[in-house]
This record gives C-alpha cells, structure tokens and sequence, in this order.
C-alpha cells in the first residue's frame, strides 16, 4: 500500500526535523504501520473506501498499540473490522515488546539484575514507557519454559563414560523468604572429549536422598555406562553414587582435595605445600580444551603429601 503524496511529505518532515534516533523511530513506525495497513487490506479484501466485489467486512475505525523497539516506542493503529476479528501478524497478541527487546531484558534477568534497573535499561534503550515488574516477570517466565525442556531432553544421544559432579550455593526466594539453597550440577564427558551439561537440580541441602533423586533421573533420561564419576568427598554425594552407578568407580576431585588440605593448614605452614598447588594449578590449565595438545599427566601423590 503506497503513502499518499500529503503522508510522504509528513515522513519527510518529521525526518528532517528530528534527530537520528527519532528518524530511526519515524520511519520504524511508518513502515510498521504500512505494512499493518497492507495486511488489513489483503484480509477485508478491498482497501479504505474501496469498491470491491472480494470484499468481506468493512473497516471500523483503529484501535492504539503501543510496540515497544530497541527504536524506541512506536505508536500503531490496528485497524478494527465490523464482522470477525484482524490482528497482523507482525505482532504478538497480549505483548508490546519486540523480540530483540526480550533478549536484552531476559540477559538482564539472567545476570541477576533487579528489576528497577531492568526499567532503567529499558528507557535507556530508547523505550519512554519503561518495563513494569509483572512484565519482567512474565516475560523471563519463557525462561522456565526453556530450561524445563533443557533439563528433562533425553541422554542417549552418545556414551559419557566420565561423570563430574558438583554442588554450589545460591540465594533463593522460598515462600517469601530468602534462603540458601544447593545446585547440584553434573557435567559428561563423552569418550571424544567432548564436554556437556547432563543435568541440574535444586534442592535445601546435599543430603544422600536428594543426591540419589537427582542421580536417578539421568539415569531415567538415558544415562548408561558411566566407568568413572569424580566428585567431593560428601558423604551424602558418595553414598548416593554407590547406589545409584553400581559397577563405576569413584575418584575423589583432586582440586576440592587441595582445598580440603588447606582449609586444615595454618597459614603459616602453607608455604610447604604450595608447590602441589602450584602444579595442581598447571596440571588443571593444561586440560582446558586450548591447551589438549600440551596435555601432561595430573600430578603424583607424593606431590600432594
């Protein structure tokens, strides 16, 4: 649908007058709006004040929608019909941001920023009307959507005869209050060396039951012979591995050993010991994957001692 001669010399206008933010958004939202227009026009079958015999309804006035861009806030009219109903395409039902706009504010969320600063991120980028709380909300609940299906996708795809398991602690809301609570993490390794996320969990603690739950349900997903699994010494952690991976050996995480050994040294006897962290230390860089051509054996146990 082409812009009237008085709707061209408008656009200019406005482009001529504006900065080259304000351009940007003028012209997003001309095009937007033509392209809404065009699309109502396909749908009715006949254009405004148009005699066709494919016409179907009849146009009845607009209705405002706001869409906000990383342009900036564009200000729409979709056309409304007398029978039926019309939505473009171009947007989404019950959602005034754009994707590209989704992306930036679920990274925010991800990295842990609040949601007032999320609102300031968002006017920064040109959005006047900001981002509420509720809508933060709503649109990082696409996250959980993502990470269920991430969590429970099948594990018989290839063999990780090598299991690493860990546990961090994280702050949480629970029942309106904030708590400590346990990641739990395991990492495959494939016989390729090739490196994955099996899985993760939450829970209050690593206890021996919640380890085995969430041990149980890799094995549930198609997690099948596993020759090794390196963890901490918990004893919650290894008592669930014996009875879930019977027949795999377990070896204890040479790095939370050194920890472990220097948490019961005073500092001022560490200096003897220093050296085993040290080749820990170049031992451990020398298996990252940029360096698996210069790979040398883990240190002895004598070093360790």
């Amino acid at each position: 649908m082409a812009l009237s001669q008085s709707d061209l010399m408008r656009l200019l206008e406005s482009i001529r007058t504006a900065d080259g933010v304000e351009a940007i958004r003028a012209l997003c939202e001309h095009i937007l709006q033509e392209l809404i227009e065009a699309e109502a026009t396909q749908v009715i079958g006949a254009g405004p004040r148009e005699h066709s015999s494919e016409r179907t309804t009849w146009r009845y006035g607009h209705r405002d929608r706001l869409l906000t861009t990383q342009a900036g806030d564009l200000d729409l009219k979709i056309p409304k019909v007398r029978t039926g109903s019309f939505f473009p395409s171009l947007l989404e039902r019950r959602r005034r941001i754009d994707r590209a706009l989704f992306a930036v504010v679920m990274e925010a969320y991800v990295h842990g920023v609040s949601t007032r600063s999320v609102d300031d991120l968002v006017k920064a980028l040109g959005a006047d009307s900001g981002i509420s709380k509720s809508e933060v909300s709503r649109i990082c609940g696409e996250l959980d959507e993502e990470l269920s299906a991430f969590k429970e996708r099948p594990l018989d795809h290839t063999v990780f005869p090598y299991v690493f398991l860990d546990a961090t602690y994280c702050k949480a809301r629970v029942n309106h209050r904030i708590v400590s609570q346990a990641v739990v993490i395991a990492t495959g390794i494939s016989a390729s060396g090739h490196r994955e996320i099996l899985g993760l969990m939450v829970g209050d603690s690593e206890s021996k039951p919640f380890w085995t739950k969430f041990l149980r349900s890799l094995r549930a997903r198609g997690l099948e012979h596993v020759q090794l699994v390196i963890s901490d010494s918990h004893s919650g952690l290894v008592a669930a591995i014996r009875t879930v991976f019977l027949g795999s050996a377990w070896q204890r995480c040479r790095v939370h050993f050194v920890r472990d050994v220097f948490s019961v040294i005073e500092k001022g006897s560490a200096g003897g010991v220093s050296p085993a962290r040290t080749e820990l230390r170049a031992w451990g860089r020398s298996r990252r994957p940029s360096a698996r051509s210069s790979r040398r054996p883990p240190p002895s146990r004598s070093a360790l001692s």
